[in-house]
């Protein structure tokens, strides 16, 4: 590989810092669009006259005037798969007033409609459910950097963790810019990220391990880190076209239910693949260095570089 990524990694990182800026910014500014599934809502059951479709239903539901373009259409009851004469919004809270309208609208441009039932619903997710996952995450990441700090170093493994911080960040903050919902799907695509992220991790720094055996102990980290991720981008490059091609399908052409899944994937997995390959190796190296300056001194660390110069000179005569 011509191009060497470490060497570049003032850019890395400054294009990194940049964005996780940005995005820490956003969250506090804009804040998060919590979906129904966290804030609780108004659940409406309907019995049309003839099967609607779900897109039917949706059309109606996002052009009325009291923003509703996040609500929940299932079918339910007898159904052909694509259409039926059953179904249930869930929706953010409504009054009684604004619950009569939008049944009103459906009945009229859909060809008449009964209300089956008008219920007010806590949330589903809750509080508690998001307190846990929280702490799940968090024993994740524990047992992550506890098992990576096992196989290779403590230092592979916070690079990791920065790493994998620095994806959730990444999408955090673009659904905060956007506003996009964050609904019950949301946790399971970021863990989805999280063991991408640290797969593509440990596949570059088993590179390393592996090349720490057979390189030359004059070969500097930098190096190291260069031949390992030439020798491991071809994968992890088949690898991330691979998965994007599956979440791109799943987000351009599946439903309207699975796109904000789709999306946190699709974002999580380009950000961790440039994270493990440019800033995460970059990490350690920088790291590296540090301790390796800090542990033998200036005077050690001249005497170690004209010992390199004089082997180089040797070799090329």
């Amino acid at each position: 590989m011509r191009f060497d990524i470490v060497a570049h990694k003032k850019w890395w990182f400054t294009l990194s810092s940049v964005l996780v800026i940005f995005s820490i910014v956003s969250m506090f500014v804009n804040g998060f669009n919590f979906g129904i599934d966290y804030t609780g809502g108004t659940i409406l059951d309907l019995q049309f006259k003839q099967p609607v479709t779900v897109e039917q239903v949706r059309n109606v539901v996002d052009s009325s005037k009291l923003n509703l373009s996040n609500s929940v259409i299932q079918l339910s009851g007898v159904t052909d798969q694509d259409a039926s004469q059953d179904v249930m919004i869930r929706m953010r809270n409504l009054t009684s007033e604004e619950s009569k309208e939008i049944s009103d609208d459906l009945s009229n441009q859909l060809g008449g409609a009964e209300v089956k039932r008008t219920e007010s619903v806590g949330a589903v997710i809750g509080s508690e459910v998001t307190k846990n996952a929280i702490i799940n995450l968090a024993v994740a990441f524990i047992a992550l950097a506890a098992y990576i700090t096992f196989r290779f170093e403590y230092k592979i493994a916070i690079s990791a963790i920065v790493s994998i911080l620095h994806d959730l960040i990444m999408v955090l903050g673009v659904f905060s810019f956007f506003h996009l919902e964050i609904d019950a799907t949301f946790l399971a695509a970021i863990l989805t990220v999280v063991g991408y992220s640290m797969n593509e991790a440990v596949v570059i720094f088993d590179r390393v391990r592996e090349n720490t055996r057979t390189h030359r102990r004059t070969d500097t980290y930098e190096k190291l880190a260069h031949d390992s991720i030439a020798q491991s981008i071809h994968r992890s490059i088949y690898t991330l076209t691979t998965v994007l091609f599956a979440c791109g399908a799943l987000h351009f052409f599946g439903g309207d239910s699975t796109k904000n899944f789709s999306l946190v994937m699709l974002i999580g997995f380009i950000s961790g693949a440039y994270s493990s390959i440019c800033v995460d190796t970059s990490l350690w190296v920088v790291w590296k260095n540090h301790s390796k300056n800090s542990r033998r001194g200036p005077k050690a660390e001249k005497e170690i570089e004209e010992d390199t110069d004089a082997e180089t000179a040797t070799e090329q005569a």
